[in-house]
């Protein structure tokens, strides 16, 4: 919730993620880009958020997305060009929504200027001090330095023509920097002050548990990775040496007024706190709740953790449920327990998916982070409720994930197809032609101007919960306009999570399979109907 003087606004903000490949298609070319996502400012205004967050949209291949980066300071020609970009970043700002962009700064794009001039100097040149080669092992050199793997699968080691091996920690076109090089840590400071120059209110970090590998390479001693960020003690995960290169980061930031980061850290919740010291990041993204079942118990052992642990640390909980790299929640939670989401987009059987359960879940799941203190994330199309599009065919998936693992695990377009803005059309209103991945039937009936006036709609609730959260956290009785306190939980039944705010708004949330009592109280909001002073199963309630 931003407020008049700027202060620490992402404190209890509620941040939109935009896929901008899958966002809005300005020019027509089946690509989302800058033009499209500026068309669609108001709908982003009128939605409730404070920000938005823009996966990578710098020059790239594309061959990960925009992920594989070779200029940082350039747009990438088929999202718009960099004027476009501080323009949209103005723009924004007149519509009362911050911009965070992504930075990627555990690796390059192969074609990116420097691994190109590594790839044409000799062993041990100055440019592959930039990157992490080294000789191979076993007769000639012919094995890999060490067993490490990809997090996308195979080896993360490739070879050179000259007989070189070079470390990636994802796709082999995504080459690892090595940040003891002192040109790595200027050049990313010098691309931090570039985008804070252009208006950035501050950055998301990719992978921010890496970027440090152990002294000497040794061997992981691991014969697999689940690429899902394993929490595994990993010599090139999570690493102590990494937090001086954040706190140099931190001092950049610092420079700016009323700017931020958040850390993509996939670790162990114990762990977390050392990336939000004082010094640090200003958040981190707490991803349990995203991993976790629907279980009233878990769900609130992980809340309870989360707000104890950021609070020892001065930080708030960063609440998301889906974002660009994992199956949408509203197909996660329509999936038997225990069933590995990830797999299941493959393996199936797909029949064990009941879309309307996992609907029904999501929307509860919406009411209940957007009443935890903190900020909360927004990934683009779960305020229409989109679920994973699991049956695409092979031959249109683009997830390097999908080679990289010999075709054992589908990846991730599912969750990236373009979001569907009208019932008909070549693309859904996406743009004037077929999207870059092709959208099911089903997105017709989500598509926004099909829930545009219907009341019942995801994106009506979407709208009035954040409409809610807006005027209580702006309320004369809260004067800090912060919520990032504790709250009181309330005992109901086993099966339920319900909790009192520090401005007294209670939540209650049905996680169980019968109907339970209503505690006393003004009905503000529920995410499905309500029945005889009845919570039903999967239905969250906001009361007074």
């Amino acid at each position: 919730m931003s407020d008049e003087t700027g202060g620490q606004w992402w404190r209890d903000a509620v941040v939109y993620q935009v896929y901008l490949r899958s966002f809005a298609d300005g020019k027509g070319d089946g690509t989302g880009d800058i033009a499209g996502m500026q068309s669609r400012l108001p709908y982003l205004r009128d939605l409730g958020v404070d920000a938005v967050w823009i996966n990578p949209w710098y020059r790239s291949p594309l061959r990960d997305g925009g992920y594989d980066v070779v200029d940082y300071r350039e747009i990438n020609e088929q999202f718009g060009t960099t004027d476009e970009a501080e323009a949209f970043i103005a723009d924004a700002a007149d519509h009362g929504i911050r911009v965070i962009v992504d930075l990627v700064p555990n690796h390059t794009s192969s074609d990116h200027a420097w691994f190109v001039e590594a790839l044409a100097g000799p062993p041990g040149c100055a440019a592959r001090g930039r990157y992490h080669f080294l000789d191979g092992r076993g007769d000639g050199g012919t094995e890999p330095p060490n067993d490490w793997k990809s997090i996308f699968g195979g080896s993360a080691w490739s070879r050179v023509a000259d007989g070189q091996w070079y470390l990636h920690l994802f796709d082999e076109s995504q080459p690892d920097v090595n940040w003891e090089h002192a040109d790595v840590a200027d050049e990313f400071d010098a691309v931090m002050r570039f985008w804070l120059d252009r208006g950035a209110a501050g950055f998301r970090i990719d992978v921010a548990h890496s970027l440090t590998k152990a002294p000497g390479y040794p061997d992981a001693g691991l014969e697999f990775n689940d690429g899902n960020g394993t929490l595994d003690p990993l010599p090139y995960l999570d690493r102590d040496d990494l937090h001086p290169l954040v706190r140099r980061w931190r001092r950049v930031l610092d420079e700016y007024d009323d700017r931020m980061m958040i850390a993509e850290a996939w670790v162990a919740a114990e762990r977390r706190p050392l990336y939000l010291r004082a010094d640090e990041y200003h958040q981190a993204f707490d991803f349990d709740l995203l991993t976790a079942p629907w279980d009233a118990h878990q769900f609130s052992a992980i809340i309870d953790e989360s707000l104890r642990a950021t609070h020892a640390v001065g930080s708030n909980s960063t609440w998301v449920l889906s974002n660009h790299d994992v199956v949408r929640h509203a197909t996660r939670y329509g999936l038997p327990a225990g069933v590995d989401s990830g797999r299941w987009l493959l393996e199936g059987p797909h029949e064990l998916l009941d879309t309307e359960r996992g609907a029904k879940r999501a929307r509860a799941a919406a009411l209940l982070t957007f009443a935890l203190p903190g900020s909360v994330y927004v990934y683009q199309g779960d305020e229409l409720g989109l679920p994973e599009v699991w049956d695409l065919p092979p031959e249109v998936l683009q997830d390097p994930v999908w080679h990289d693992s010999g075709h054992t695990r589908k990846g991730r377009d599912g969750s990236r197809v373009p979001i569907p803005w009208e019932p008909t059309g070549p693309s859904l209103g996406f743009g004037t032609g077929p999207a870059w991945l092709p959208q099911p039937p089903a997105f017709a009936r989500l598509a926004a101007a099909a829930q545009q006036h219907d009341p019942d709609s995801t994106l009506q609730l979407y709208r009035r919960a954040l409409a809610i959260r807006r005027e209580r956290l702006a309320a004369p009785d809260r004067p800090d306009r912060r919520l990032d306190g504790e709250i009181t939980w309330i005992d109901v039944d086993p099966t339920v999570i319900a909790f009192e705010r520090s401005d007294g708004m209670r939540c209650v949330v049905n996680m169980g399979d019968e109907p339970v009592g209503l505690p006393h109280g003004e009905v503000l909001l529920s995410s499905s109907p309500l029945a005889n002073e009845h919570l039903p199963p999967d239905t969250a309630v906001w009361l007074t």
